[in-house]
């Protein structure tokens, strides 16, 4: 009986341990994030990021950069007005779109370890920490 209830507090330790928080501002200031998928489907390309500064911002998909302000809000990141550059990338625009739609909408905000989640709307985007 003692076996079985220190086997479930482990388990129930473990689990809470790896459950996705909304993270502090102070825990994505200066980190850099490589995108890994954009709604299921794998980043087009190798350069697709986001970088959290203090106070600003900035994303690729591998083409067009956006960047501007966020904050941390009731579990949400709150990014924008965003200035961005404008120029067309062959197989890109889709990605570019649902990054600029979920930067700039409120996303649900989660990070599990090195793993970061936006949640905004149909759109999902997973990226892992790099530094």
């Amino acid at each position: 009986m003692l076996y079985r209830s220190l086997a479930a507090a482990a388990v129930l330790s473990l689990a809470t341990a790896c459950a996705a928080a909304t993270p502090k501002p102070g825990q994505l200031a200066d980190t850099v994030w490589t995108v890994k998928t954009i709604d299921g489907q794998r980043a087009r390309s190798p350069r697709a990021e986001i970088r959290f500064l203090p106070d600003r911002i900035s994303a690729t998909v591998g083409c067009n950069g956006l960047g501007g302000p966020w904050k941390i809000s009731k579990g949400q990141l709150e990014g924008g007005p965003f200035m961005s550059t404008m120029m067309y990338c062959e197989g890109l625009m889709e990605q570019e779109r649902t990054m600029a739609d979920v930067l700039g909408g409120k996303a649900r905000i989660d990070l599990t370890r090195q793993t970061l989640t936006l949640r905004s709307g149909k759109h999902v985007i997973v990226a892992v920490r790099r530094r």
